[in-house]
């Protein structure tokens, strides 16, 4: 796969749910997502940490390197329709193992473990249930899209509400909703949807 045009992801896979109860007794969804990658952690790591890198695959922006803990670094959500900017602090960064850090209120704790000549990325975050499957099928493309820039084979960056608009997106969300037995949101409309 070379572009968007020929890029279709595969079924819903590599994800899992989690519920909990935080500090004050409320319930906490945490949305687990593995995906079995053909590089190296070190590469692994360079691309989730790395601003250039992140610029070309995950959901937001960031101003400066994940790579070193007690970092400042500022994330802006990609394609929000008001400017969302997250400032954070990376609380752990033990490269190429794992990195954790806030992400606009949701905790980000990523594990990477070497696996033959690849890497198994494990990435634990926070979400509101209504949600869940949302961010699964997301973070699904996000990954692929990773994959991909990771083997020399871009497909270029689909977050936030152009992926939603991405008829692939929908199928991943209603398989993920099924997996985690949730309902599923409408969103968005099926006028707004690309095939």
């Amino acid at each position: 796969m070379t572009d968007l045009a020929q890029y279709t992801p595969g079924p819903a896979s590599g994800a899992r749910i989690q519920k909990d109860r935080g500090q004050n007794g409320e319930e906490k969804w945490t949305l687990v997502l593995v995906r079995e990658l053909r590089h190296a952690p070190e590469k692994v790591w360079q691309a989730i940490t790395d601003p250039a890198h992140l610029r070309e695959w995950a959901p937001f922006d960031a101003d400066g390197s994940l790579a070193m803990a007690g970092a400042t670094v500022k994330l802006t959500t990609v394609g929000a329709p008001v400017p969302r900017v997250t400032e954070t602090t990376v609380t752990r960064a033990d490269a190429p193992n794992s990195l954790e850090y806030n992400w606009g209120g949701f905790d980000m704790r990523w594990q990477l473990e070497a696996l033959g000549g690849g890497t198994r990325l494990t990435l634990w975050t926070n979400i509101g249930h209504r949600f869940i499957a949302m961010g699964a099928a997301g973070w699904h493309i996000c990954f692929d899209v990773l994959d991909g820039l990771l083997s020399g084979t871009p497909i270029g960056r689909l977050v936030g509400p152009e992926a939603m608009k991405f008829g692939s997106w929908q199928r991943l969300h209603a398989e993920y909703a099924k997996q985690f037995g949730i309902e599923t949101v409408n969103w968005p409309p099926p006028a707004a949807q690309k095939p």
